[in-house]
């Protein structure tokens, strides 16, 4: 068996609650042996928070002497109080953090292109 095999019999399960009026969306990367299955209620900003869930991880496990870390790291901070203001108004400190963030993404940027 492999992961493909079960990504395919994981589909027809899908399908058959699908006939059953229980809505599946299935996602797949089986290059990555990666499955994403959505309910019915998912949404835009639903799937982008998730998404985004996995990139805070990896900024968030990435040691710091990574060239790239402080990129990452403050780019999801970001992304996350957007994500996170969405459908609300974002406030004067959320901008004040947001500004903060560009800072240090810039400072790094500048570290980066030192090295060329």
């Amino acid at each position: 068996m492999t992961f493909e095999d079960f990504y395919n019999e994981l589909a027809i399960m899908a399908e058959k609650y699908g006939k059953k009026n229980v809505s599946l969306k299935l996602e797949k990367d089986l290059d990555s042996d990666i499955i994403k299955i959505f309910g019915e209620k998912i949404t835009a900003l639903a799937k982008a928070k998730n998404g985004l869930t996995d990139i805070t991880e990896l900024a968030y496990a990435t040691a710091e002497h990574h060239p790239y870390w402080n990129i990452l790291y403050n780019s999801s901070e970001i992304t996350n109080t957007i994500l996170e203001k969405w459908t609300n108004e974002i406030s004067k400190k959320d901008i004040e953090e947001i500004e903060w963030a560009v800072k240090e993404i810039n400072h790094t940027l500048k570290k980066i292109k030192e090295k060329f």
